[in-house]
């Protein structure tokens, strides 16, 4: 009888671990492709989620301006005044608008059996997510163009320099990063689509109960102090000063600490909800 082929090369066959890697990096470019075709597909959502800050910017503005303008600044104060004030709340809340499409674009593939498909493919299980990840991240970082354009326009007149404006672009990619991960584990908890859309509402009112569109000390003791010591207080006082070129303080380390505190609590969650779902 013959000896193998690899036994007369003198090799042993290659095991199927070696034949079958999975290479997590391709895998979540492709899923990165996948979601950014999502996006393209379906520009309904991420118009309605630009649509809701640009609202909110040209309410605040030119309905509650003139009054509140008044109120930051006495009688030197007017709409001109306020828009500086308001605007980097808008730019908060313009990635936690973004986001809740996350949670959406999520509990579908969790509730539509694409899931199932996947497992049946030889692909990096982690790819599925960071797909999902990278992708709400440039689209908030696109929603965050529209926005800051539309509050340019309204006369939104930041004293930023290049540096100031370079700081603050990785301090929203930085927080819109940590808040898509804690988005993207509140659609594995969703149990529907529809309850998708609705358990990211907080994310959005968040910044009404801080410093985003009134000074905290104007608030009642209770609420001030919740308003104080909320994450986006922070979040929202660091974009303040870089963006109108003023001190921050420790604000800005707060800020921080509270994005990777959100990051790794979003990341591990999302990843025991995601592998225990998988594993079905």
């Amino acid at each position: 009888m013959s000896a193998p082929a690899h036994a007369l090369r003198g090799s042993a066959p290659a095991p199927a671990s070696v034949k079958l890697r999975f290479h997590p990096l391709r895998d979540s470019a492709t899923m990165l492709r996948r979601n950014l075709k999502h996006m393209l597909r379906y520009p309904s959502m991420t118009l309605m989620l630009v649509g809701m800050p640009v609202v909110f910017l040209l309410l605040f503005v030119y309905v509650f301006g003139g009054t509140m303008g008044a109120g930051l600044g006495g009688a030197s104060g007017g709409r001109a005044e306020y828009v500086n004030y308001v605007a980097p709340a808008i730019i908060l809340m313009t990635v936690t608008s973004a986001v809740q499409g996350t949670a959406i674009s999520v509990a579908m593939d969790m509730t539509e059996g694409i899931i199932a498909r996947f497992r049946t493919m030889h692909i990096a299980r982690v790819s599925v997510l960071t797909g999902h990840v990278l992708g709400s991240v440039l689209q908030a970082v696109f929603a965050l163009a529209i926005v800051i354009g539309v509050a340019l326009l309204v006369g939104f007149r930041p004293a930023a320099g290049v540096g100031d404006w370079l700081a603050t672009a990785g301090f929203l990619v930085l927080v819109s990063f940590a808040l898509v991960w804690f988005s993207v584990a509140l659609g594995l908890v969703s149990k529907s689509v529809e309850t998708a859309s609705n358990v990211g509402m907080p994310l959005v009112l968040l910044p009404f109960l801080g410093s985003g569109f009134v000074p905290t000390d104007s608030m009642p003791g209770g609420l001030r102090w919740f308003a104080e010591y909320q994450p986006f207080t922070p979040i929202i006082e660091t974009l303040r000063g870089l963006l109108m070129d003023k001190p921050i303080g420790n604000d800005a380390w707060i800020a921080l600490g509270w994005c990777a505190v959100i990051a790794l609590g979003g990341y591990l969650w999302s990843k025991k909800l995601f592998n225990r779902e998988y594993a079905r």
